[in-house]
């Protein structure tokens, strides 16, 4: 029996859960990228970053290709950095709302006392 999609879908965003693997995600948005450029751009030790590929890899959301001695990492599909610009827009909306909380709390309101 296939587990339901709510799981399916949590263990999806648990694999997304690493910030090694989210800036991989990132990155791969713009294009396909070789591992040496991946390292220089992420400051993980080598065996971590293969670490997270391989996760990413196994979970089919990246894919990755031989170009001679270098290994290439692409994105699967379109849709992963779909995923990362709109998680952007969402964490922009709650960082304005916090702003906007903010500012709320720094208006006087009228009841505190007043410093001398």
């Amino acid at each position: 029996m296939q587990p339901p999609l709510y799981e399916r879908k949590a263990e999806f965003f648990r694999i997304l859960g690493h910030p090694v693997r989210i800036r991989v995600l990132e990155l791969l948005g713009d294009g396909p990228r070789q591992v040496r450029e991946l390292l220089d751009e992420i400051a993980v030790e080598p065996s971590n970053l293969s670490h997270q590929l391989g996760v990413l890899r196994r979970a089919g959301i990246v894919v990755s290709t031989r170009d001679g001695t270098a290994v290439v990492y692409a994105l699967a599909g379109p849709d992963v950095a779909d995923l990362m610009r709109a998680a952007r827009r969402i964490l922009t909306e709650m960082i304005k709302g916090q702003s906007s909380l903010l500012d709320a709390l720094r208006q006087p309101t009228g009841d505190e006392p007043v410093a001398v």
